[in-house]
């Protein structure tokens, strides 16, 4: 590492709003995988297995994505940021102990209201948290900032399941639901670290709601930038609908191995995400993040290729490490780019629109891989999967040459 290197990542994590917003995350993730697990485990024990209960908990945790993404990017831009995530951090609590409480008379079902809680106030928090990055960390280092935010996320893919089992099996599901509220309390007070909320944005003249909302399209449609990301993001949800369901057929099938070898796909590609963010962070400050973002899709192309032609299991292993190490290239990448391209007002309403269009078209090719997969098999699958992640990057080809900075739009894009 140089010293100049050195220095910007001293300057990076003594920054008092990346300490504060790292320690909420930490808390954040416990509590996060606590409830994955434990939830995941306690619904199996007491539906018998049943896989569309079991299906229901994914419901609770992506159908606000679609119902609440937007909307919850449209009052981020309007409320003030740390008092956002503050208050959603704090209702999180207390939807944990409405849970308990219903729990205590008999109704254990209530723990999907713990998912679905949460899930609709992350909608809330998270553009909340993308513009307090934009308004305190400096330009040259929000790229380091977002690697180092990606980093901490990789470690707990691997360290979270462990930690949500331990609890589960050790105390059972009412200390796991208890560690939860603690842990979105903590987060809270991690947040009262944060520097004050800007007066302005009280002073900022109010709009009609629709009126932001409208100018939340405008606003990307706008945007060259903005635009060639979105396609990215259909093309890259896609692909990864294709796949995501068919990693047990792949190693069932493809590779001849028992259902179980799949948790060490899942350690493999939790270690090289870690090791994926570090470089990443590295190279932060030399590579621009539209060539980094379009490096991960592509090199995560060829992988997804490679994996459903190889029948070798250790060649295969070995694919899912690549995949893994670009990983963090791509989510940084996404990241930095709409932080550096959109103005602080308008934060929260691009990622509400950015945010569905991937996850939708990954719900709509999740739905069909199933039925795809029967029509011509798991080689093809994967080599369609590869495809739309090559043309993802090829979409992001033009902006190689654009320099990082917010476009100027027109006036008609401008709202509040």
């Amino acid at each position: 590492m140089t010293a100049n290197q050195s220095a910007s990542a001293s300057s990076l994590l003594s920054n008092r709003f990346v300490q504060a917003i790292l320690m909420s995350t930490l808390f954040l993730q416990i509590g996060i995988w606590v409830r994955n697990i434990a939830i995941l485990f306690y619904v199996k024990e007491m539906t018998n297995n049943d896989a569309f209960a079991v299906s229901l908990i994914s419901v609770a945790e992506f159908a606000p994505i679609f119902i609440f993404s937007f909307i919850g990017g449209t009052f981020a831009d309007r409320w003030r940021p740390k008092k956002t995530m503050v208050w959603c951090d704090l209702l999180s609590a207390v939807s944990i102990l409405v849970v308990l409480f219903a729990m205590a008379n008999g109704t254990w079902k209530a723990v999907f209201f713990a998912t679905l809680a949460s899930a609709i106030l992350s909608q809330f928090s998270q553009p909340a948290g993308m513009k307090l990055f934009k308004l305190h960390v400096p330009e040259h280092l929000v790229q380091k900032g977002m690697s180092v935010y990606q980093t901490l996320f990789a470690v707990f893919m691997i360290f979270g399941p462990v930690v949500g089992t331990f609890v589960y099996q050790s105390y059972g599901i009412e200390t796991a639901i208890g560690v939860m509220g603690v842990a979105f309390l903590l987060s809270a007070a991690s947040l009262a670290f944060l520097p004050r909320d800007r007066q302005e944005a009280e002073e900022k003249q109010k709009s009609q709601v629709l009126e932001d909302i409208k100018a939340g399209f405008r606003y990307v449609w706008s945007s060259t930038i903005l635009r060639k990301l979105g396609g990215g993001f259909i093309a890259a949800g896609l692909g990864l609908g294709l796949i995501q369901p068919m990693g047990i057929f792949l190693i069932t099938e493809r590779l001849g191995k028992p259902e179980d070898y799949l948790q060490w796909f899942l350690l493999v590609n939790g270690i090289a995400m870690i090791i994926g963010g570090v470089l990443a962070m590295s190279l932060s400050s030399k590579v621009s993040p539209q060539k980094l973002l379009a490096f991960g899709m592509v090199v995560d192309s060829l992988t997804m290729m490679g994996m459903g032609f190889s029948s070798n299991y250790w060649f295969t292993l070995g694919l899912q490490f690549v995949s893994g190490f670009v990983l963090p290239c791509i989510q940084i990448g996404i990241n930095t780019m709409i932080l550096q391209n959109t103005k602080e007002s308008f934060i929260g309403r691009v990622n509400g629109i950015l945010n569905p269009l991937f996850m939708g078209s990954m719900v709509v090719t999740m739905m069909l891989s199933g039925a795809i997969k029967n029509a011509i098999s798991l080689v093809p699958l994967y080599v369609i999967a590869g495809l739309f992640f090559l043309v993802g990057a090829a979409v992001l080809v033009p902006l190689f040459k654009l320099k990082s900075g917010i476009q100027a739009e027109p006036k008609s894009a401008v709202g509040s």
